[in-house]
């Protein structure tokens, strides 16, 4: 597993994912106190959106299972106050109350039977007006149905009913369901099933 990990890193481009984005844009449209702006991101791997949160001056907990994904973080980004790291499985992860939970593509990689109550500590450790982003797999992904996968029997998948019940306390200012064929970050053909969340908590 941690030699699949090395490969996905070699491979994973810089620029950050568009739900961390559309969130960003969101809180700066809205001038949360710089003081409130302290960011938890979940599965960070080697830091594309880290990097993009401390461009825009928040405090950033990084947080990997993978001990290599925290030490190439750290020698992308070098000596910077605004963050710091943990190295520790997700489902196994402490953080303090965020403005905002950002989880790109790394909450389907916490098994089913854990996944709930990370999901509840997400929410619950979410500041009132905070933000969720990041990305689920649905039932219909490659994964799901037989395609060979980098963490067997450690993946997640969601059917839509599952994620509107999962979303029904927040504002949801993005649900996108994405259907398609194409390629993973290191170029094996895969069916992609996934849906793209941008939350708001009231």
């Amino acid at each position: 597993m941690t030699g699949q990990w090395t490969r996905y890193y070699e491979h994973a481009g810089p620029e950050p994912r568009a739900t961390l984005l559309l969130a960003l844009d969101r809180f700066e449209s809205e001038q949360p106190p710089q003081a409130s702006r302290f960011a938890v991101d979940l599965g960070c791997g080697t830091g594309r959106d880290t990097a993009e949160l401390l461009r825009r001056g928040w405090q950033v907990l990084a947080i990997d299972t993978q001990e290599e994904a925290i030490e190439r973080l750290q020698a992308s980004i070098g000596e910077q106050r605004l963050l710091s790291t943990k190295v520790a499985p997700i489902d196994d992860a402490d953080w303090p109350q965020a403005l905002l939970v950002n989880a790109s593509f790394s909450l389907p990689f916490c098994g089913a039977d854990r996944f709930a109550a990370v999901w509840e500590h997400i929410r619950g450790s979410l500041a009132t007006g905070g933000r969720f982003c990041g990305q689920l797999f649905g039932d219909r992904d490659g994964w799901a149905t037989g395609g060979a996968s980098p963490a067997k029997g450690e993946i997640t998948f969601h059917t839509r009913d599952e994620v509107e019940t999962l979303v029904a306390p927040y504002d949801v200012e993005r649900l996108d369901e994405i259907e398609e064929d194409g390629q993973t970050a290191v170029g094996d053909p895969k069916h992609w099933h996934v849906f793209h969340l941008v939350l708001r908590k009231p």
